[in-house]
This record gives C-alpha cells, structure tokens and sequence, in this order.
C-alpha cells in the first residue's frame, strides 16, 4: 500500500467524498511542479470545488475513472486530512485529546516545581487528573 494521499477530481460537487484541499489547510504538495502541471492538465485549480483529498488509507474510496495524483504529505498534513474527514462527533473528542497532548509539554517540569515549592503529590494529582505513578516518580527523579 502506497503512503501516498490521493488528488482527484468529481464530477459531482454534492458528493460526500473526501474534502477539499482548501478545508485541510496549507499543504506543501499544492505547490509542487507535479500538482501544478496536473492541475493544470485537468484545466482545474487548486480552489475548484471538484478537486478532492483523500487520506492513503481510503484509495479505494476514489471513483473508477476520476482523473487522480498520488501526493505526499507530511505527517502533520496527513493528521489534519484525517481529521477533516472524522465525522463531527467523533472529531469534537479528537480536539479533546490533542488539547490534552498539547497540554502535557512540560508537565514534568511543572510537576518537578510543583513538588519543590510544596504542593503535596495527592493535591497535584487532583488538580492535574495525572496518574498519582506520574507524580510519585516526577518526585523521584
């Protein structure tokens, strides 16, 4: 299986098949020589509502004979494309979780100051929601 996302063109704007390269945002592919020249061929532009992404994981959902370009995308373009094509309810907890990885950069080192100045483990545990392990061995380092 190719690691490459799918470009490809509907005949059809109402259908419910992928999402537009627009809704997923800036992607470095767009700009390639390739894109352009196929684009181009297609007598489409990147802004066309007929143009559609796909993640590599849904090839097969890409209709018998549309016009389509594999692309490369990085690994931040492929999670946003993915995340574009999670049905809402589904995507409002997937906001949730990445908030909750964001919000764990430095929490070691917050944990670590936490204990310097005081704040005793069960007190960090419950205003964190952290795993008490985490505390107890942020405490031991």
């Amino acid at each position: 299986m190719t690691d490459d996302a799918y470009l490809f063109l509907l005949d059809d704007t109402s259908a419910q098949l992928g999402v537009t390269p627009a809704a997923v945002g800036e992607l470095a592919c767009m700009e390639t020589p390739a894109v352009r020249a196929w684009l181009d061929a297609q007598g489409s532009t990147p802004a066309s509502p007929h143009l559609r992404l796909l993640p590599p994981e849904e090839r097969a959902a890409v209709p018998e004979g549309a016009e389509r370009l594999p692309v490369p995308l990085s690994e931040e373009e492929l999670s946003r494309l993915r995340h574009r094509m999670t049905p809402e309810p589904l995507a409002q907890v997937e906001e949730e979780l990445l908030a909750y990885r964001d919000s764990t950069d430095g929490r070691d080192g917050l944990i670590g100051r936490a204990l310097a100045a005081g704040v005793a483990p069960h007190r960090i545990v419950e205003l964190t929601g952290v795993d008490p392990a985490t505390v107890t061995a942020a405490a031991n380092s």
